[in-house]
């Protein structure tokens, strides 16, 4: 069996994130691109180049995501969720931020296979079980809430008509079944340690950062089911994300963060890239 190989590791640029998240591939330009939540940053790296530019981000983003449209992403903020022009440094509001979730801040983001954003709300503390699931139309508007009482709603990926979430501080993964106006769970997995995003394989290898753990773990999704295969030991103690990138989205790309240690070591909250012997899923893009 293939397997994930910790001497492939290195670190990306000299930025250490407080609370790094959302590393996103961005095959148009072959960079990679992630976010610094609790310090409002924007990072976009060149592999070739070996370039990293920082933007300034509106309070709590959690994610800048692909559009259809060359350098226009969109930024999942506490302020709302906003087009981003990349070039021109310009954002304009795409939807207002839910009322419901006022006092609270996004999480998870990511794009489904119909071309739909979803992401997640939380209590910025993690403390109050009040997490929920959003989605938001190609067409923009109000979002349409999909599933509540969540603590921490992390992972979204879709495979085998099914999609897989967790809840990080439940230290669940759930099975669910996607209709227009819900988010149905069909089998629930308890996990060690506190699963935090993940990255998806072509062939359903579910790979999943367990934040306090120091490693990454990897799972076979099948339908409802999840076969736990093996771990990788990290270097950073809170790894937060993860997602395949390069010219054969092959290789393994691993956020972290600083945020809560008392004594981080030198390279925690980096960017981490791995060489792996798999095929990851091509990030989605927002019709705009």
């Amino acid at each position: 069996m293939n397997r994930l190989l910790a001497d492939n590791l290195r670190c990306v640029s000299d930025y250490r994130a407080q609370l790094g998240e959302t590393p996103i591939w961005c095959d148009r330009s072959a960079s990679l691109l992630w976010v610094d939540i609790l310090a409002g940053k924007l990072l976009r790296y060149w592999p070739q180049a070996q370039r990293t530019e920082i933007h300034q981000m509106p309070v709590f983003t959690s994610a800048v995501l692909l559009t259809t449209l060359q350098d226009v992403f969109i930024a999942v903020s506490q302020s709302g969720i906003w087009c981003y022009d990349y070039v021109n440094l310009a954002k304009t509001l795409l939807s207002p931020w839910p009322e419901t979730e006022k006092g609270k801040r996004p999480n998870e983001a990511t794009i489904a296979p119909d071309g739909s954003l979803w992401f997640s709300t939380m209590d910025p503390k993690a403390i109050e079980t009040s997490g929920t699931w959003y989605r938001l139309d190609a067409a923009g508007g109000e979002a349409k809430k999909m599933l509540g009482a969540q603590q921490v709603p992390n992972t979204l990926q879709w495979y085998d008509d099914y999609v897989w979430f967790a809840d990080s501080l439940r230290h669940q993964i759930h099975c669910a079944k996607e209709t227009a106006n819900a988010l149905t769970i069909q089998q629930t997995y308890c996990v060690p340690g506190i699963p935090d995003g993940s990255a998806l394989t072509t062939d359903g290898l579910l790979i999943n950062a367990r934040w306090g753990s120091s490693l990454l773990t990897v799972a076979a999704l099948k339908k409802t089911t999840m076969m736990p295969l093996y771990d990788l030991p990290l270097p950073v103690c809170q790894p937060s994300s993860c997602t395949f990138g390069g010219p054969e989205l092959s290789d393994l790309f691993i956020t972290s963060a600083r945020d809560g240690l008392l004594s981080p070591d030198s390279i925690d909250g980096a960017l981490i890239s791995i060489k792996t012997p798999y095929t990851g899923m091509p990030e989605r893009r927002f019709r705009l």
